[in-house]
């Protein structure tokens, strides 16, 4: 790993980028920043029931992206803290920013 470069993996596709994520759940607060091996860390508050979680992290991230929730997507039947993401809009201005927020302890 380079200095000053997260280890985060993300994958360019044609209408956007694609990586992974780690979900804290019932957090004291919300954040969006650092990683958890390849995987951006996302705190929510919400409980992990009736898809609240899954929720209030497209919302997290549509915010810490500047990206409207619609452009957020989760991998169908996404379960469990680790999650895939798909995200919608200009790939090299979204890549550029979660690297930054990588690189958030």
């Amino acid at each position: 790993m380079t200095e000053g470069r997260a280890d985060l993996t993300v994958q360019r596709a044609p209408d956007g980028v694609a990586f992974w994520i780690f979900v804290t759940p019932r957090a004291s607060r919300e954040r969006v920043g650092g990683l958890r091996g390849d995987a951006l860390c996302v705190r929510v508050c919400a409980p992990p029931v009736e898809g609240e979680a899954n929720a209030a992290c497209v919302r997290a991230l549509a915010r810490a992206l500047d990206v409207k929730a619609k452009d957020v997507g989760l991998e169908p039947g996404a379960r469990g803290r680790r999650k895939r993401v798909q995200i919608a809009g200009e790939a090299i201005r979204i890549e550029r920013r979660l690297r930054e927020l990588a690189t958030r302890a």
